[in-house]
């Protein structure tokens, strides 16, 4: 897209840019309507089985017995089939989504399902902090969309060494770890005692992803919130946040 370039000394200049694109995504489980989300189109076969892995609605990849993208008039339908041995979440948390337009108790139910225990961490990050570095050294080369528009973020699945498995982009960063959760939810891929790297702030529903899919360690280049924090702390997930080329923090109790 051109846009005309303003400087501060009062010159103008016609420059182009890549645009991200951003498109309504609708998702579907069993027929039933579930979520709309705000979404760059690519890999939302990957973002189905992400967020239906952190939502909770499954627990393995066969779990979907099926996943197909369609084009709309608005934007994209990602339908997806669950298998009876789940089919009973999917009804309970569509009826404590309704329940978030209502009040009183309704509203109580939504905030304790909000705030869900997580399930504690067998595994524990037993890496060396000298990887977050060799990650983020790399990152920048594994975006090409965000080398392009500069208008997304990134979540990328490394190596207990630092080197870069794989990455997905999107315009939220919520999308973007779902992405990859789910990517390697249909590829069989686990951590293999590596961490996740994410292009955002630490926030607790970041916190909830990597726990729900069994990540070892959570680094982000932005700070965390204190929600965050304690989700972290309950679950057992080692953070890093702040991550810099030249330092990062590591929270303490």
């Amino acid at each position: 897209m051109k846009f005309e370039q303003i400087g501060a000394d009062g010159s103008t200049g016609m420059r182009s840019r890549a645009i991200a694109e951003e498109v309504p995504v609708a998702i579907e489980c069993n027929g039933l309507g579930y979520a709309v989300l705000m979404a760059s189109p690519g890999d939302l076969l990957d973002l189905g089985y992400g967020f239906a892995l952190t939502e909770r609605l499954i627990d393995r990849a066969d779990d979907m017995l099926d996943a197909e993208v369609h084009a709309v008039e608005h934007g994209m339908l990602l339908r997806l089939t669950l298998s009876p041995r789940v089919a009973d979440r999917l009804s309970d948390r569509i009826r404590h989504r309704t329940a978030d337009s209502s009040c009183g108790l309704c509203g109580i139910e939504s905030l304790e399902q909000a705030l869900r225990p997580l399930p504690a961490r067998q595994r524990r990050w037993a890496g060396e902090d000298h990887a977050v570095f060799v990650a983020l050294e790399a990152l920048e080369a594994a975006q090409p969309l965000g080398a392009a528009t500069h208008a997304v973020h990134a979540a990328a699945a490394c190596a207990a060494d630092g080197t870069i498995r794989r990455v997905r982009e999107d315009v939220g960063r919520h999308n973007a770890f779902d992405k990859l959760i789910g990517g390697m939810l249909r590829e069989g891929m686990g951590w293999d005692d590596g961490f996740a790297l994410l292009t955002s702030r630490c926030s607790y529903e970041l916190v909830e992803k990597a726990v729900l899919s069994d990540c070892p360690m959570l680094a982000t280049i932005s700070a965390p919130t204190a929600l965050a924090l304690a989700r972290a702390g309950e679950a057992g997930l080692a953070l890093r946040v702040l991550a810099r080329p030249d330092s990062l923090l590591r929270p303490v109790a």
